[in-house]
């Protein structure tokens, strides 16, 4: 019996809450899971979780042991990578979930110079807009703006995401400029489905803040959706400068209510304080946070040309 390697599996169950999912993620059959688990519990004497055809529950024994577990494992891993890190040689799979309107446009010469760098490390990027619990996912980092689902995991803040209203010159010229946020109640909006405030919108300007609720015709969970919804001057539509930098720069679209700034939101890594690949991980992320500091280039270029103002409200 690979007493470790139970205890990794026992682990596994216990924060996924499925024998399915555990054996995915370590990438062995169900069977093989169930087998160490009973072992693990044929040698401590008694069940670690209560089993059901839908529940899977840590039973007061599996309670009692998760926490030392789960630390036990986790310093496993990291002797593990601090040997590697002694070889120079960082290797191995990093599984990371990663916001859609992040990679898009942005990630491609990132990831080309991670892989030049540590070019024994094997990326699996999923690519969605969904918001996951990178433990239940089973993968080692979340890049998202949303808070971390559970205080058990770490949220690393990397760079803020600024949001912007804008609109192609010619629908301004057909439909008008709003000159305050009230005026956005007459255009015709496309709007992100997905922001923690949901319709809530709050805008700033020199120190006073005005709040409102928008009713869209247009709700989308995809950034890029909107940003090709107002080039085709179909309205006005609220975007992240990530998404929008380009095209605000060309003069294809205009920052409407300049004056006015919404809140911005961290882009963060989200990971398990007991990551397996705590290593890898650790390099990826510094990668990301020098890659993209605190004013990231597509909004150091916007603040240049005096089209956004250079202070920062934070959501």
């Amino acid at each position: 019996m690979d007493r470790l390697q139970n205890i990794e599996t026992f682990v596994r169950v216990a924060q996924t809450q499925s024998f399915a999912e555990a054996a995915r993620q370590l990438r062995v059959a169900k069977s093989v899971v169930t087998t160490r688990v009973r072992q693990l519990e044929d040698y401590l004497g008694g069940p670690l979780f209560h089993r059901s055809t839908r529940v899977v529950r840590l039973s007061e024994l599996g309670q009692a042991y998760l926490r030392d577990c789960t630390e036990l494992v986790g310093r496993a891993n990291d002797i593990v990578d601090q040997m590697r890190e002694v070889r120079g040689t960082p290797a191995g799979s990093l599984r990371v979930h990663a916001l859609t309107g992040l990679v898009l446009g942005h990630f491609g010469s990132l990831l080309r110079e991670f892989q030049a760098a540590y070019p024994e490390i094997r990326l699996d990027l999923i690519v969605s807009d969904a918001v996951v619990d990178p433990v239940q996912a089973g993968v080692d980092c979340a890049l998202q703006i949303f808070p971390a689902a559970s205080t058990e995991l770490i949220s690393r803040p990397l760079f803020p995401v600024r949001r912007v209203f804008c609109a192609t010159p010619k629908y301004l010229r057909a439909h008008g400029t709003p000159k305050e946020p009230r005026d956005l109640h007459e255009h015709r909006l496309g709007l992100y489905s997905g922001y923690p405030t949901r319709d809530r919108w709050t805008f700033h300007r020199e120190g006073q803040q005005f709040t409102m609720y928008l009713n869209a015709p247009l709700l989308t969970n995809s950034v890029h959706l909107l940003r090709e919804y107002a080039l085709e001057h179909a309205g006005i539509v609220c975007v992240p400068t990530l998404v929008a930098g380009e095209a605000i720069l060309r003069g294809d679209l205009k920052i409407v209510l300049p004056a006015h700034q919404l809140s911005s939101f961290w882009l963060s890594a989200v990971y398990a304080e007991t990551s397996r690949n705590a290593f890898k991980l650790k390099l990826f992320i510094e990668h990301i946070a020098a890659e993209f500091n605190r004013v990231p280039p597509w909004d150091a270029a916007l603040i240049e040309r005096k089209l956004m103002p250079q202070g920062l409200i934070e959501e």
